[in-house]
């Protein structure tokens, strides 16, 4: 299965579909993560705070895939963030990871009551500087956290990874990540399991013979997304990457973006501030 990639602000090809690992405890990672790279996966998402980035590095070492056929993405959380603590925390990530580097760092949320997402970027930047990590993003940043960074320092994040579903589709968000060439990607994409049973999607399922998941994964890849859908069994794994082989129509596109509701199943990040 070969998965389209996307060209990232700073030239790097990313895979719009990859495999997501939250929630998944570290002991049943290696094997999850295992069963994804066997399905066709080449991206993997993880983060600091799953406590799971070693049964991933594991799973790459047993693999056998060459490093440069593989995109790593690990973020860091939140109580790391400022210059110092965030360079020792990317070389804690990388030793667990076993990796000299990743492809993509993030910063995990803006937490904006702490206000040091500015000073944490510009470590970002140093360690893109320093091969660390070949691209340097954030997650669940709002416009306004975007356009500080972009006064106060001095490279456009790629990637601003979000929640984004059927009922959340982001769409003022999207416009503007396009407006600075910044990647729309998507966490909780059917909005842990929310849209599955939606009659609209069901139908669109139903005629074209998918399951509902593929045809939510299937709308995200349309409408321009990167997607990182989760699952620990096989079956579903395999499953969300076989959404390369058909298409929606515009109508099923539109319907679906019709759906948005504003509802959220995670937090909001102008109020999210946990440590």
């Amino acid at each position: 299965m070969t998965v389209p990639t996307i060209t990232l602000k700073s030239g790097i090809e990313m895979p719009q579909l990859g495999f997501g690992v939250f929630q998944v405890p570290d002991d049943e990672t290696e094997a999850a993560v295992t069963a994804a790279l066997q399905a066709g996966y080449r991206s993997i998402d993880t983060a600091a705070i799953y406590g799971n980035e070693a049964g991933v590095g594991a799973a790459i070492a047993k693999s056998g895939i060459p490093r440069d056929e593989l995109f790593v993405t690990t973020k860091l959380w939140n109580s790391e963030q400022g210059h110092d603590s965030t360079l020792r925390a990317a070389e804690e990530s990388l030793r667990k990871l076993g990796l000299d580097h990743v492809d993509l760092y993030l910063i995990h949320w803006p937490t904006p009551d702490r206000d040091r997402y500015v000073e944490t970027w510009k470590a970002f930047e140093q360690l893109q500087k320093d091969g660390k990590t070949r691209a340097i993003g954030v997650s669940n940043f709002q416009p306004a956290h975007l356009e500080r960074l972009f006064a106060e320092s001095h490279v456009v994040p790629d990637v601003n990874q979000v929640e984004l579903h059927p009922y959340l589709t982001q769409a003022p968000l999207r416009a503007f990540h396009a407006e600075h060439g910044i990647a729309t990607e998507a966490w909780s994409p059917i909005a842990q399991g929310a849209v599955l049973d939606d009659p609209t999607i069901a139908a669109i399922a139903e005629r074209l013979g998918r399951t509902t998941a593929q045809v939510v994964l299937r709308w995200h890849l349309q409408i321009g997304n990167v997607v990182i859908p989760k699952s620990v069994t096989p079956e579903r794994i395999r499953q969300n990457i076989e959404v390369f082989d058909f298409e929606l129509t515009a109508e099923d596109v539109l319907a679906i973006d019709a759906l948005d509701r504003g509802h959220r199943t995670g937090p909001d990040p102008d109020t999210f501030n946990r440590a």
